[in-house]
């Protein structure tokens, strides 16, 4: 199934084996401070998200509660550590640990990011950026092909937030997306907040790089917060965080971007700084709000 120079890759080639959809509804992703509380309270939510890297182990509690949680909502996992963009072949321990964690718990949606986290068997615990020419969208391509192969589902593959660029690029970062997605069939996870940041930083414009993506692939929407700090010039960099509320800029652009691909599960994000789970909740019920506008059939359900 691996794509030939010069061949577009059909969606239709991993579609038979493409999991249920998540509800177009918000998410939130589960944290250990908050399992007993989910568990016991059953809050009225659209999905979970985890991150696959934690559940990477044969048992414990984490798999304790995950499954149960499991019984009650969908769930959607995202990877971190594939390095989809490293110049190495991916780890194929990291994949076959990856699909028996798929296979165990069925997600109705699995994702991965466009970046590169390890070099020469050292794994560097970040998402870096990659050039943005022939040579590297070759290289992720036929990565997406080989994970896309063996976990036998389309992954959706989330766009960068990013704080340098890279003078070797010759593409513009929505059309590199956007022909990755054409060769290898695989979907788009729109991180909005990954937008936000990028466009700040690299002085673009949001509205232009979103209508610039393949946006009938968008599968999924993550929201997050960010961190303001200062460049080398003094001119303002944003962070990608995920400590802190989704800013009122980032909720804007949720709303152009719901105007453009429609009502889309999205995941409310926060990996640092964790609150209790009713502030978490409360900003879910923000998304939940907006997708409700957008779904008339929803109309009987508190959306006000």
């Amino acid at each position: 199934m691996k794509a030939q120079p010069g061949r577009l890759r059909s969606i239709a080639d991993v579609a038979s084996t493409k999991p249920r959809s998540l509800p177009a509804r918000a998410g939130i992703g589960l944290k250990p401070e908050h399992f007993r509380e989910i568990l016991v309270t059953a809050p009225d939510i659209g999905f979970f998200e985890i991150h696959a890297e934690n559940y990477m182990v044969d048992g414990g509690p984490f798999h304790h509660f995950l499954t149960r949680v499991r019984e009650r909502y969908p769930l959607s996992i995202h990877g971190v550590g594939l390095s989809i963009g490293g110049e190495g072949p991916l780890d194929e321990r990291h994949l076959d640990r990856l699909a028996l964690l798929l296979d165990r718990y069925q997600p109705e949606s699995f994702s991965e990011h466009l970046a590169w986290s390890s070099h020469g068997g050292a794994f560097l615990n970040d998402l870096l950026p990659v050039p943005y020419h022939a040579g590297t969208l070759a290289l992720v391509c036929e990565h997406i092909d080989r994970v896309q192969d063996r976990l036998k589902r389309r992954m959706l593959l989330e766009n960068p937030a990013t704080y340098v660029e890279f003078a070797a690029s010759t593409l513009a970062e929505p059309e590199f997306i956007s022909e990755i997605v054409k060769r290898t069939g695989c979907g788009l996870l729109l991180d909005v907040n990954n937008v936000y940041v990028s466009c700040v930083n690299h002085h673009r414009n949001t509205h232009a790089y979103i209508r610039a993506l393949p946006l009938d692939d968008v599968a999924q929407i993550h929201l997050a917060g960010f961190a303001q700090d200062e460049d080398a010039d003094g001119a303002p960099l944003l962070i990608d965080s995920h400590g802190a509320p989704v800013a009122q800029a980032v909720w804007e652009l949720y709303c152009y971007a719901l105007d453009w691909v429609g009502p889309t599960p999205t995941l409310l994000e926060r990996d640092n700084d964790i609150p209790a789970f009713p502030v978490l909740f409360a900003e879910a019920q923000q998304a939940e709000r907006i997708l409700c506008r957008l779904q008339p059939n929803r109309a009987h359900e508190a959306c006000a």
